[in-house]
C-alpha cells in the first residue's frame, strides 16, 4: 500500500471511529435511556389504570363498607357516645358472664373530622367468660378497636382471671 492511500485509509478509519464514538455516546445511549424510562413510565401507568379499574369494579362494596363504618361509628356527642359504649360493655358482660370491674374513658381530638375514645376496660371471670366477652367486643357492630390485651390470674389454679383491654372507639364529627 502506498503512503498516501494508507494515510487516507487511517484518516477515514479515524473519522469512522470518531463518528461511531459520537453516535454511541451521544445519540444511542440517550435514546436508549429515554426509551427505557418511557417503558417504565408506561408500565407504571398501566398498573395505575389496572388498579383504578379494580377499584371501579369494587366500588359498590367499598361504598357499602364505608356506609356501614359511618353508621356504626360513635356519635359526635361525647356523652351519648360514652353512654353507647358503656351500654355495649354492659350487654356484652351480661351475655358472656364476665364482670366488669373498671372502665376509664378518655377522649382525644387529634383531627377536625374525627375524635377517638380511648378506653381501658377491666373485666374479671373465668377463661370461658373472658374469651366470650373478648369475642363480643371484637365482633360487635360498634366502631371499636382493641389495641392491647392483658390477662392475669388471681388464684393458684388459674380459675379467677382479670382481663385488661385498651380499646379505641371512632367518632366521626362530619358524617357525609
Amino acid at each position: 500500500m502506498q503512503i498516501k492511500n494508507r494515510q487516507q485509509f487511517l484518516l477515514m478509519l479515524t473519522i469512522a471511529a470518531l463518528g461511531l464514538f459520537v453516535a454511541v455516546n451521544f445519540i444511542f445511549a440517550p435514546l436508549q435511556d429515554w426509551w427505557s424510562a418511557r417503558a417504565t413510565h408506561l408500565r407504571q401507568l398501566r398498573t395505575k389504570v389496572a388498579d383504578g379499574n379494580n377499584l371501579l369494579k369494587r366500588e359498590s362494596g367499598i361504598r357499602s363498607h364505608w356506609a356501614d363504618m359511618q353508621a356504626n361509628a360513635l356519635p359526635a356527642n361525647t356523652s351519648s357516645a360514652e353512654q353507647q359504649v358503656l351500654s355495649a360493655f354492659t350487654s356484652w358482660s351480661r351475655s358472656s358472664g364476665a364482670e366488669i370491674t373498671g372502665i376509664m374513658p378518655q377522649w382525644k381530638n387529634d383531627a377536625t373530622n374525627y375524635s377517638t375514645l380511648d378506653c381501658r376496660v377491666e373485666a374479671a371471670g373465668d377463661l370461658g367468660a373472658l374469651s366470650q366477652f373478648l369475642y363480643y367486643v371484637e365482633r360487635g357492630p360498634t366502631a371499636l378497636k382493641i389495641d392491647s390485651v392483658e390477662l392475669s390470674g388471681h388464684d393458684a389454679t388459674g380459675q379467677q382471671l382479670t382481663l385488661a383491654l385498651q380499646i379505641n372507639g371512632l367518632a366521626l364529627l362530619n358524617k357525609k
